[in-house]
Formats: structure tokens, sequence, C-alpha cells
């Protein structure tokens, strides 16, 4: 069965996230051990974030086995500081996809964002016609390349 769940919930999940998240936007040819104090370091960051009313990480399980993840950051990168907060990690394992488990994590970060009273979530991507989907505006082109958008709730 399908379960979301707040990754504070399940510990268990944690590593992966942070070693799943590391291959997806982390930096490439890093020897062994730098992958590795860079994936304990988002670990430690995600734990750091627990507190933050801007922060979450949900989780999508079915059957012990981690499909895919979904965050609110309170900050997303360097290129707009000034905005606050940024839905962010959209990621479902590469089995997984075109089986629409991105839909289902996006629907619960939405939901959580209402839950803690944000009115607005930003987002920054390069893909071309994905985030429209979800109810996304296009703001503006980052200095970066990368599209802003926002998500009203």
């Amino acid at each position: 069965m399908l379960e979301i769940y707040n990754i504070k919930e399940k510990l268990e999940f944690i590593k992966e996230v942070a070693i799943l998240t590391q291959r997806e936007w982390g930096q490439a040819g890093l020897t062994e051990e730098q992958f590795n104090n860079k994936v304990n370091k988002k670990i430690e960051k995600i734990k750091n974030g627990f507190e933050n009313k801007f922060y979450c990480k949900l989780i999508l399980v079915e059957d012990n086995t981690l499909i895919g993840f979904i965050s609110i950051f309170p900050t997303d990168g360097e290129e707009r500081k000034d905005l606050s907060p940024w839905y962010a990690t959209m990621y479902v394992k590469e089995e997984y996809r075109g089986k629409g488990y991105s839909k289902i994590l996006n629907n619960a970060i939405l939901n959580e964002a209402r839950r803690k009273g944000i009115q607005r979530l930003y987002l920054k991507t390069d893909l071309e016609n994905y985030y429209e989907k979800f109810g996304a505006k296009y703001i503006e082109k980052l200095s970066n390349g990368e599209k802003l958008y926002c998500i009203d709730l």
C-alpha cells in the first residue's frame, strides 16, 4: 500500500534520500570519500530542518520501499534569497516514473504547505512544461538559466 510520510517519522529512509539527492542534484566527479561526506552533510541538513516551519520532506513508500520524495525548503539556491518558501526536490525513482507518483507527491506537499499556512510556494526548474500541470505560474528567468515559478495555494 502506498503511504506518504514525513521523513522525520521514517528516519530509516534518510540515508537513501540523501544518496538519491546527491546523485540527482550534486556535483559530478566526486571521489567516493567526497560523495559520502556530501551525503552525511545532507543527512544533517535534513535533520536540522525539522524545526523550521518552512522545511518539510515527504517520502512516498510502498511495502517498505522508497518510491520518491518532495520537499519544502526555506531557501533554494543563491538566485532569489528574497523569496520563501520553496517547492523543491520532486524526485521519483527511475523505475517508478510515468505511473502518476509525482502527482501523489505534489498533492501531498501542497496539502502540507496549506496545513502550515503557506499561501505561495516558489520553484525553479529547467524542465519544459512540467510544473504547469501542477498549477505553477511562470514568473521570470533566473540568472542561472532556470525558470522561476510560483504556486498559489
